[in-house]
Parts: C-alpha cells; sequence; structure tokens
C-alpha cells in the first residue's frame, strides 16, 4: 500500500504525516490489507476524498464516521457508492432532504464524485474498514489524522461549510471556528434516526445561501 495524498493536502499535512504515530498507523493499514479477507475501499481510494478535492477548492465539508464495510460499496468518499451499486438507505434520506429543499430530482446514482469535484470534502473519519464489521479499525489512529485534518480546514481556510450528522460527526465541532465558518448540525440520515429532525433540516438550502452570501457558487446537489 502506497500513501498518496493529493499535492495541496501533502502540503498543509506535511508535519502530521512525519510524527511517529501516522507511521504506525499506516503500518497497521499496511498489515490489514496484508492479513484481513476484505478491508474496504481498495487501496487505491483510501484518500480518494483528498484526491477528488484538493485543499484549495474545499467550500463544504460533510463527515461520516468510516467507509461501508459491504463488498464493492465503499470508494473513499463519506456516504457515496460507485455507479451501478444500490443507493444506501442514509445517502437515500439525504437524496429525499435534497429534493424537498431545494427542490431538485434525485440523483440517479449514488456516486457522489460530482459533488466532491465542486468542492464538498467528503471525509470519513475513520478511512478504513475490515469487511463485514462496522467501526473495525477505529482503534488504528484515523481520527487522530481527520481531527487534524478537520483542524487545518478550520485554521487555514474561511468560510467553509460544515455538515455534522448525528452525535459522532457532532462531536467534532470543538475542533472548529465557528465564528468564521457555518457548522449545521442534525440528527444522522440513518433509517434509524433521520426522522428525528434530519428531514426538513434544509442543510442544503442554508448552504447555499450561505455560499451565496459570501459571493462562492451554490453546490449542484
Amino acid at each position: 500500500m502506497h500513501v498518496d495524498i493529493e499535492s495541496s493536502w501533502k502540503k498543509v499535512l506535511t508535519d502530521e504525516c512525519e510524527k511517529e504515530y501516522f507511521g504506525e498507523l499506516i503500518g497497521r493499514v499496511r498489515a490489514a490489507y496484508s492479513t484481513e479477507d476484505a478491508v474496504y475501499p481498495p487501496a487505491s481510494l483510501i484518500f480518494e476524498a483528498f484526491t477528488l478535492c484538493p485543499f484549495s477548492q474545499v467550500r463544504v465539508v460533510i463527515l461520516g464516521q468510516d467507509p461501508y464495510h459491504g463488498p464493492d460499496q465503499a470508494q473513499g468518499l463519506a456516504f457515496s457508492v460507485p455507479e451501478g451499486v444500490a443507493t444506501p438507505p442514509s445517502l437515500r434520506n439525504i437524496y429525499k432532504e435534497i429534493t424537498a429543499d431545494i427542490p431538485r430530482p434525485a440523483p440517479q446514482t449514488g456516486n457522489l464524485e460530482p459533488w466532491a469535484r465542486q468542492g464538498v470534502f467528503l471525509l470519513n473519519s475513520v478511512l478504513t474498514v475490515r469487511g463485514g464489521e462496522a467501526s473495525s479499525h477505529r482503534t488504528f489512529g484515523w481520527q487522530q489524522f481527520t481531527d487534524t485534518v478537520i483542524t487545518s480546514i478550520s485554521d487555514h481556510k474561511e468560510l467553509v461549510v460544515f455538515m455534522l450528522w448525528g452525535a459522532f460527526a457532532q462531536s467534532k465541532l470543538p475542533l472548529i471556528d465557528t465564528e468564521k465558518h457555518l457548522a449545521l448540525t442534525a440528527p444522522h440520515p440513518s433509517p434509524l434516526s433521520s426522522h428525528r429532525g434530519f428531514l426538513g433540516c434544509q442543510h442544503f438550502s442554508a448552504c447555499n445561501a450561505y455560499l451565496l452570501k459570501h459571493g462562492k457558487e451554490p453546490i449542484k446537489w
């Protein structure tokens, strides 16, 4: 497994990637791909969120927990699945909210690459997972790395919209300077919790209104 982070992110994260814990983290990840029956996403896509959304282009951050742990689903982007894969339940609820909020027709695919290419950084807090076992790599050290990623966005950029859905994502709120960014919070879009306030949260129109207010292009959700 080769660690290949997009160049603009590499500049921002150089010091972090040189820390001892990061070397140990990558060692654990390499061992997992070598010894576990299945690890997701494919190794080449671990840093895909960074590749498709360079640091300079980040306008929105959507934070997930860890990758999908079923075959052929994870592609390195939070909530996203490749073309041809059935749209997962949480993403279906995200689309349902977009359709009600914007409004616009729901996308016909679960592939969120078009969002990423517009500056929506689809970051999972943990970037790898053992097949069939949610949160199985949570002790590897990924969260120390991704917490630094969130802090770096907060510190070095302005007027970014952070969408924090569910208690886990909202636990990252202290990392964000809400004096210069917009943080939107709601329950998770999972079918277990979406009816508690995710559906009807109007985050997508609020995001675009904020971007337009500050002279930025809205997201084509």
